[in-house]
């Protein structure tokens, strides 16, 4: 009798009943890249998981066994069909296409072509492993940002070495024996027969918890972990020209290995506070300078502020309000070196609070004008004239 609790093996494998066997086929390589216990050593649950899609993909990979699964479900199937001499010959095809995708086989507990039925071999516990990633933040200054800030001091937590033990989780060199179960190996050989034929793995000792070895006097610091997570004050340097929203990961920042494994990353979150004058594009920098009217008529030699500091601008006769000019160079540095552009947006404001007398001499003054002074007024005027002629 099926069980009944199996799920439907198209649920399974995420695929529709109608799905083409390289659908099928592309399917199972995702869930045994996702679910392979020896991808995923600190999860349990991925062996069960993994010996369900792999169940799952034998049967719909095999047109009679589909065919007998469409028509009647698990009722359907023979238990003892499963495994031994009937299994899929191109399961340790797409096993090995994975392990290659990872970097080759030696990585992963010493995985060696040939598929075990039930999960492979499993992570050697005692290989170095690289420490895990983490994440902090932090917020810059507008001019931070864009310049760059060197020793920038973080306050973050990550797994450090154990001080008081110097990372070897006892108390003292003689305080260590071979764990007898698994002769100091950290891994067992195990061999059991089950309806998928004989399963051939190793599993981690549990006795020694894959250590290989017994700590009979564990560090009272980090319970013998050998790393302990401690809240430290790191100094990075921040580069120029980081914007707001940016990850910035620092190599060998993160949580300290394992087994004298590398230093996790640390990955850090960039927040900006927004300038009072200046706004941001990609690299470019834009700000806008109020001018007075007899500037924009006369010219004049302005002010401009950048992020290098003020510098002169002479802005020309005759300016009209919403003129942009550019300053070359004076934007954010990109990573390439070169720095972008600042665009200065010039506005003349209109006077206000105005004597009688400088009302008067505003009218003598424009009384004075003809058209020609009025190009834009001009030229508007003219097509008004055309249009309605």
């Amino acid at each position: 009798m099926a069980d009944s609790k199996k799920r439907d093996y198209y649920d399974v494998l995420g695929v529709t009943k109608g799905a083409s066997e390289d659908e099928i086929k592309k399917a199972f390589k995702k869930k045994a890249r996702e679910y392979h216990p020896d991808l995923n050593p600190d999860d349990p649950s991925c062996e069960a998981k993994f010996k369900e899609a792999n169940e799952a993909y034998e049967v719909l990979s095999d047109k009679e066994k589909r065919s007998k699964y469409d028509q009647f479900g698990h009722e359907g199937l023979d238990p003892s069909s499963f495994g031994g001499a009937s299994f899929n010959a191109d399961l340790n095809e797409i096993l090995e296409s994975i392990f290659k995708d990872f970097g080759g086989f030696s990585g992963f507990g010493g995985f060696s072509g040939g598929f075990r039925s039930g999960g492979g071999a499993s992570a050697n516990p005692n290989a170095p492993r690289r420490g895990q990633d983490i994440n902090s933040s932090v917020t810059l200054s507008f001019m931070e940002a864009c310049n760059g800030k060197k020793e920038h001091e973080l306050r973050i937590n990550k797994m450090c070495t154990c001080e008081t033990c110097k990372g070897t989780g006892t108390t003292s060199t003689t305080s260590t024996e071979l764990c007898r179960d698994c002769q100091g190996r950290g891994m067992l050989n195990i061999q059991r027969r089950t309806p998928f034929g004989v399963i051939s793995e190793q599993r981690v000792c549990h006795h020694c918890s894959g250590r290989g070895h017994l700590i009979k006097n564990p560090c009272t610091q980090c319970q013998g972990l050998g790393r302990i997570r401690t809240a430290i004050t790191q100094r990075v340097n921040i580069p120029a020209g980081v914007s707001d929203g940016m990850i910035l990961q620092v190599s060998g920042l993160g949580d300290v290995g394992a087994n004298g494994g590398p230093a996790g990353n640390l990955r850090l979150a960039v927040s900006v506070r927004p300038h009072p004058v200046f706004v941001r594009d990609g690299y470019d920098i834009h700000c806008e300078i109020p001018i007075t009217f007899s500037q924009a008529v006369l010219g004049d030699e302005i002010t401009v502020p950048t992020v290098d500091g003020n510098v002169s601008y002479s802005i020309s006769e005759g300016t009209q309000s919403g003129s942009v000019y550019r300053l070359r160079g004076k934007g954010v540095q990109r990573p390439s070196g070169d720095r972008g552009n600042q665009y200065v947006k010039v506005t003349v404001e209109v006077p206000n609070s105005l004597t009688k007398n400088q009302k008067n001499l505003l009218k003598n003054f424009e009384n004075s004008l003809t058209e020609k002074n009025y190009v834009k007024r001009q030229s508007f005027f003219e097509k008004i004239k055309n249009i309605f002629s």
